[in-house]
């Protein structure tokens, strides 16, 4: 993940629904695409690691 830089996920669609997430020194903050001025939530990299590693994505 490229730092300061925020970013979707590859998966997302057209429609809105999404979230975009950048690596921020020792966390990892998240925001919501459709109003990025809204405020974002931080994560410590370990919990957002823990977070990803326990998403099971359908195949």
């Amino acid at each position: 993940m490229e730092r300061n830089a925020w970013r979707k996920s590859s998966r997302s669609g057209n429609n809105g629904q999404c979230v975009e997430v950048r690596e921020r020194g020792a966390a990892v903050d998240v925001r919501d695409s459709k109003a990025p001025d809204a405020g974002m939530l931080s994560f410590k990299i370990a919990a957002w690691d823990a977070f990803v590693g326990s998403i099971k994505l359908p195949h």
